[in-house]
C-alpha cells in the first residue's frame, strides 16, 4: 500500500470498481472539484485499487463534495483489501465517513474496513434517477405511458407554436454556450440562482474543456432558453446540471430540451440516460428508474 498526493499516479487508469458512474471518479473531474476544498489531499494505492481520499483532521472522506460529485466509486478490483490495509494502519480515532457509494462500491468498502475489525455503519444516501434506453424514440414514449406521451407531446407542440421548431444544438468547450449556460443558472430563483458563485463558475469552465463534456440546448435568436451541461461516454449520458430562462417558462423549454436530448441520445445509440442525484418528481414521470446510494461510516 502506498499513501501519497500525486495526481500522475496510473492507478487512475483502473476501472471503476462500480460500473456506469460516468466522470465522477476520474482524475480530470476529482482534480477540478479538489480545487474548492479545503482538505488535505491523500490517495491511497495497491497495484489493484486507488482511493482518492481528502483528510479532515481525524476524518476521511472521498475528494468532491456531496452536493458537486454525484457517485464515488473506488478504483479497481483489489479495493477490499486495500481498504482493510488502510483501515489497520492509520491510528486510532479515525473516522470513516465515505458517501454517495453506489452498491457494487459500497460492498467492498464495507468488506474491507470490517475485515479490519471496525464496526461499519451503512445508511441509504439518496438515489440516482436512471433512464435505460430502447433501440427508438417511439418505443420510450410507449414506455412512459399516456398520459406522459401526451403531457410530450403537448408541450413540444406549445413550445413551437411559442417559440418556434425545436432545434437541439450540442456544444463543446467554453464559449457562448457555456456563457449562455451560466446566464441562466444565474437567472434562477431561489437557491439555485445564487449556486453559481464565481469560483463554481470556474469549476464549471474547467470541466467544460475537458473530453466528455457537452453543453446542450434550445435556441431562440442569439439567446440560450434553456441549456443542460452533461458528460458522455459509450455508456450514455449524465446530466449534471441544466438552466432556462424563467420568462419563457410558460413554453417549457426545460422539458422541451430533456425530452429532445432523450431523443438524440436513443438516435446516437447511447443506452442510459442518467439524471444524477435527487429523486425529483419529474425524473421518474420521464421513465427513469431509481439506483440506492450508500454512506459508510465507521471509526478506527
Amino acid at each position: 500500500m502506498r499513501r501519497h498526493d500525486d495526481w500522475s499516479t496510473p492507478s487512475f487508469d483502473l476501472e471503476p470498481t462500480a460500473p456506469a458512474v460516468g466522470p465522477f471518479p476520474r482524475r480530470p473531474f476529482l482534480s477540478a472539484v479538489h480545487r474548492l476544498e479545503s482538505c488535505k489531499l491523500e490517495f491511497v494505492e495497491s497495484g489493484t485499487a486507488l482511493l482518492a481520499l481528502c483528510r479532515s483532521e481525524d476524518r476521511l472522506r472521498f475528494v468532491g463534495s456531496p452536493d458537486l460529485t454525484d457517485y464515488h466509486s473506488p478504483l479497481g478490483t483489489g479495493v477490499a483489501d486495500l481498504v482493510e490495509a488502510l483501515a489497520t494502519e492509520v491510528p486510532s480515532g479515525t473516522v470513516f465517513e465515505l458517501d454517495s457509494l453506489p452498491l457494487e462500491a459500497a460492498k467492498p468498502v464495507v468488506a474491507g474496513l470490517e475485515a479490519a475489525g471496525l464496526a461499519v455503519e451503512t445508511v441509504d444516501d439518496g438515489v440516482t434517477a436512471v433512464l435505460e434506453l430502447p433501440d427508438d424514440f417511439g418505443e420510450y414514449l410507449r414506455k412512459i405511458g399516456k398520459k406522459q406521451r401526451h403531457e410530450v407531446r403537448r408541450k413540444k407542440r406549445r413550445f413551437e407554436e411559442t417559440v418556434g421548431p425545436v432545434r437541439l444544438e450540442t456544444h463543446h468547450g467554453p464559449g457562448w454556450a457555456f456563457d449562455e449556460f451560466i446566464r441562466l443558472h444565474r437567472l434562477a430563483p431561489g437557491a439555485k440562482g445564487g449556486f453559481m458563485t464565481p469560483d463554481r463558475e470556474e469549476f464549471f469552465r474547467s470541466l467544460a474543456a475537458t473530453p466528455g463534456w457537452r453543453i446542450d440546448l434550445l435556441r431562440r435568436g442569439d439567446r440560450a432558453l434553456a441549456c443542460s451541461f452533461a458528460f458522455s461516454d459509450q455508456e450514455g449520458i449524465y446530466l449534471y446540471n441544466g438552466s432556462y430562462d424563467p420568462d419563457w417558462a410558460e413554453a417549457s423549454p426545460g422539458v422541451v430540451l430533456l425530452t429532445s436530448l432523450i431523443e438524440q441520445s436513443i438516435a446516437e445509440g447511447l443506452r442510459r440516460f442518467d439524471f444524477l442525484k435527487g429523486d425529483e418528481e419529474y425524473k421518474f414521470r420521464l421513465g427513469a428508474e431509481p439506483r440506492g446510494l450508500y454512506r459508510v461510516r465507521a471509526v478506527k
